[in-house]
Parts: structure tokens; sequence; C-alpha cells
């Protein structure tokens, strides 16, 4: 396995962990149940510390891949940009997932405004996400390239 092959493999997690994260935060909600927004809160916090690590892979892989002459850096840039963006947000949630652990404890619930600020930051962090794996497809894959072939700017 190459730095590109592990740089693929592991960012699935916290694009699927996010959209995973999002629907059981709905469902703790609709439940009214303070201990599944707790677990969520963790999990948040778990997430967070696996996806910034996660992010730095693609540093090694952009090495390995600059190796390789049928690459084009210039698919390359909008990509590292938007996933600066998507780490960013999913630290921001876990930083605001583990103050909401820090104000609920002793039996507390969360405060409604981080539960729902986490809510709409992880619909947003989601389409971050996903955004930015669709621009890492680029790089390598020209059938999902905008029609006129030049990257991205969005």
């Amino acid at each position: 396995m190459n730095w590109p092959h592990l740089h693929i493999a592991l960012n699935h997690l916290p694009v699927f962990g996010v959209l995973f994260l999002l629907l059981l935060l709905i469902t703790a909600l609709l439940r009214k149940s303070a201990e599944l927004t707790r677990v969520t809160l963790w999990a948040w916090v778990a997430l967070t510390t696996v996806t910034i690590p996660i992010g730095f892979t693609g540093d090694r892989a952009f090495e390995d891949l600059m190796q390789d002459p049928a690459v084009e850096a210039q698919w390359v840039k909008p990509h590292e940009d938007a996933a600066d963006q998507a780490v960013t947000a999913v630290f921001v949630l876990g930083v605001l997932a583990a103050v909401g652990l820090l104000l609920s404890r002793r039996g507390r619930p969360a405060p409604r405004w981080i539960v729902f600020t986490l809510l709409a930051g992880s619909l947003l962090a989601f389409l971050l996400l996903a955004r930015t794996a669709n621009l890492g497809g680029q790089i390598r894959h020209p059938e999902v390239r905008p029609a006129a072939g030049s990257p991205s700017k969005k």
C-alpha cells in the first residue's frame, strides 16, 4: 500500500462518519434522548481526533503523486484547499462537542444551542467533505471532471 492508496482508504472515515453522526444526532433529537446526545458528542470528539491525522496523509500522497507524469498538478490544489476547509470544520465541531460534554457533566443535558449548532455544522461539514472527496476524485479520474476540463474554483 502506498501513500495515495492509504489516503484514499482512510478518508472515507470522516466523510461517512460525519454523515452517520448527523443522522445519530437527528435520532437523539427526535427521541429527546440526552444519553444518545452524549454518545454523539463523544463520537464527534473521537472522529475529530482521527480526522486531523488522516488529513496529513494527503501531504505524503501528494509527494508520491507528483512522481507520476500522468498526474496533472492543477487538479491537486482545489482538492487541497477544500480539504483544509473540511478538516477545519470537523475540528471546530469536535471542539464544540467537547464543550458540550464539559457543560453536560453530572447528568445535565447538553445545552440546546450546542446541539443545534452541531446539527447545522454537521450538515455543512458533510457537504465540505463530500466536495473534497469529489475534487480528490478529479485528480485521477477525468470522467468526473467538469466538462470544460479546468479545475473547479469553488
